[in-house]
């Protein structure tokens, strides 16, 4: 009597747990779906952006001790004390010895020995004490010139993609310029600003940083700038730093291919919303002068003349970054965004 109620139980048990399980399975390959269609997009996106982000740079310098054109105070006596001590009396070129002090101040004065003594006493502790301190200032002064104040400084300007030129401008001179020698740093900096204020019509967005070091730790704070700004490259398919030149050939070509294309960007000079970056990393003796903030042309003018104007005797390293290098290619306002946050509208 009970069986068929058994059976029937369990067949109903069955198909419930049978229509759950199919409802779960379903709403799990939905999910699984969605998400791989994300992915594919996510990283078709990014393959798209990586392709597109070749970089430039040229530069180079050196982090070394300016030369001491002086001589370090002595901690001996001046040259005007001779060679006989403080019993030498006064002879030309010889100094005063206490011979004369000492009866001045009563020594065979009839003024008192004891007196005498202990005037000359402390007259020669203040000498000596004089002494110690000009030496002990000496040593600062050497420190502080085989230390000096190094200012390390970023400006970075975001320019529309209608700047070809700009990007034609850095290409040649990073191909001619002579980046082993100072002179030829100082006119990669110079020739880089006069690019930079000669298109002021592209400047879309910009920033501008510095900070103050000193020379041991310079090195490595230009460094990191400079590795951080060059992490955002795919590859460096143009490179001149101290004179070291190489270029990617193979990739340059891989972009110039198609012809017909690159000729229509070329004429429509880059659809809108996209973009050239360019980089100056400045690293140089003393102080150096920056507007606080970049948000009109006036302080970004500012800004460019201020590092253009480093001289050569202070300039101790240079570099200069751009992309995208490959001519026809810019980068989109999404990933200007993404790679350069810290840009602020002009």
């Amino acid at each position: 009597m009970f069986a068929p109620k058994k059976a029937q139980i369990f067949t109903s048990l069955s198909k419930s747990f049978q229509q759950q399980f199919q409802k779960r399975f379903k709403t799990f390959w939905k999910s699984c779906f969605v998400f791989s269609l994300a992915a594919l997009l996510i990283f078709s996106q990014a393959d798209g952006a990586l392709a597109a982000r070749s970089g430039g740079r040229m530069g180079g310098g050196s982090f070394r001790a300016p030369s001491r054109s002086y001589s370090s105070p002595s901690r001996r006596a001046p040259s005007s004390y001779s060679g006989r001590g403080y019993g030498g009396g006064y002879y030309p070129g010889g100094g005063f010895g206490f011979p004369f002090i000492m009866p001045f101040f009563g020594f065979g004065g009839g003024m008192g020995g004891l007196f005498g003594i202990f005037i000359a006493i402390a007259v020669a502790n203040f000498l000596i004490r004089s002494f110690r301190e000009a030496g002990v200032g000496g040593d600062s002064l050497e420190t502080a010139s085989s230390n000096p104040v190094v200012s390390v400084a970023r400006l970075q300007v975001g320019l529309l993609a209608q700047a070809r030129e700009l990007q034609a401008e850095l290409n040649t001179l990073a191909q001619t310029a002579d980046t082993g020698t100072t002179a030829g740093l100082t006119k990669v900096l110079q020739e880089t600003t006069l690019s930079l204020l000669r298109h002021p019509e592209y400047w879309a967005y910009a920033d501008v940083e510095s900070d103050q070091t000193r020379l041991l730790a310079a090195e490595q704070a230009f460094n990191q700038l400079a590795i951080a700004e060059r992490s955002k490259f795919t590859g460096e398919t143009l490179s001149n730093v101290n004179a070291q030149l190489s270029q990617s050939k193979a990739k340059a070509k891989a972009a110039l291919g198609s012809t017909g294309e690159l000729a229509g960007m070329e004429s429509l000079g880059g659809a809108p919303g996209e973009y050239i970056v360019a980089t100056v990393l400045v690293a140089t003796q003393g102080k150096l002068n920056l507007p606080s903030s970049t948000t009109s042309p006036e302080d970004v003018k500012k800004a460019i003349n201020q590092i253009g104007a480093v001289s050569s005797d202070k300039l101790m390293a240079v570099e200069v970054l751009w992309t995208p290098q490959v001519s026809g290619e810019t980068l989109t306002a999404d990933e200007l965004i993404a790679e350069y946050p810290n840009l602020k509208l002009v």
